[in-house]
């Protein structure tokens, strides 16, 4: 095996309303609307990228908001939760915050030794989590909208399948994408990538007998993985290619390239490249304020304007418990 992935690059979700959805994850997650796009493949619908400051690989979450769409359901054959790192100093704040801001949630948990584990859900049923872990404080925080940067989210830190079997997931994730077996815990497998930090895990939950998961507004689309460069993403594709799956042709989705396969489970992967970035065509202090369109979609913005609805900013906080 030549590719091993550093880790998660981001997690794609189905959101209904749009608004709610930046009002939520800027507003209330305190998350960066780092580019307000389109879905390329039915431009009439926007595609929002959450993140860091700068939209940094492994902190990014996105979304396909369509006011339209049904209810999903998770299940076997999804990735049914996507994990967000925090500083352990700040589990207090994000509770205290959830209250205040009537967000769903569990009363904190211990996971292994070193995390702290509050589950919530957003107003589609997305199923989250805050990790309070060490390794969150290696990152540097953000309080452009407001919310301390000590406390603020330090990007991705897992992602959870439910698989009716894990063996087979198991072993493309770690003979062709380059993670390692190191925790086993109940039903729950864990793998990791690089130096096993924040944003570099995959757990495996194995459920056999639950329904499968059903595509829908508050479910995972597919969870991206991390490539360094073009030549690593070929690497990479040769190594989905020989252990027998279908793998797409690299696809430019400006902002990165992108290759798609669906592992053994029936999950959607990605591969990702961390070049070129969110800032090739705004300025780093402007991301996320106007709609940008790839150049080939550039000749219908007047149309598709008028098709997507108005989206205002998230307000901007007044303070932690604003």
């Amino acid at each position: 095996m030549s590719f091993a992935t550093a880790g998660i690059h981001h997690v794609t979700g189905i959101a209904g309303d749009p608004q709610r959805n930046v009002d939520f994850y800027a507003g209330i997650l305190g998350l960066r609307l780092v580019k307000r796009t389109v879905n390329f493949d039915d431009p009439t619908t926007y595609h929002f990228y959450f993140g860091d400051e700068g939209g940094h690989p492994g902190t990014i979450l996105t979304f396909f908001p369509w006011p339209d769409t049904r209810r999903g359901r998770q299940g076997t054959g999804q990735v049914a939760v996507t994990s967000f790192a925090i500083a352990p100093s700040a589990l207090g704040f994000w509770i205290e915050r959830f209250i205040n801001k009537r967000v769903e949630f569990t009363p904190p948990q211990t996971r292994y030794e070193d995390e702290r584990v509050v589950a919530f859900k957003d107003h589609d049923g997305f199923m989250a989590e805050l990790v309070a872990h060490p390794a969150a404080e290696s990152r540097p925080g953000w309080d452009g909208t407001g919310i301390p940067a000590e406390h603020s989210i330090r990007g991705l830190f897992s992602v959870t399948l439910w698989q009716e079997s894990c063996e087979a997931t198991g072993k493309i994730l770690s003979a062709s994408l380059g993670f390692r077996l190191v925790r086993e815990q109940g039903s729950v497998f864990r793998y990791a990538s690089g130096d096993e930090g924040s944003g570099t895990i995959v757990d495996l939950r194995c459920v056999p007998g639950l329904w499968a998961g059903m595509m829908g507004a508050g479910t995972v689309h597919h969870v991206a993985f991390r490539a360094r460069d073009d030549a690593e993403q070929l690497e990479a594709r040769t190594e989905i290619a020989a252990a027998g799956l279908s793998v797409t042709p690299v696809l430019d989705r400006d902002y990165f390239k992108s290759i798609y396969f669906r592992e053994p489970s029936g999950v959607l992967f990605e591969i990702a490249t961390d070049p070129p970035g969110f800032c090739v065509d705004e300025k780093l202090e402007s991301l996320g304020t106007a709609l940008k369109l790839p150049d080939w979609l550039e000749p219908r913005r007047f149309e598709i304007e008028a098709l997507l609805p108005n989206i205002h900013p998230a307000l901007e906080l007044k303070g932690p418990n604003a």
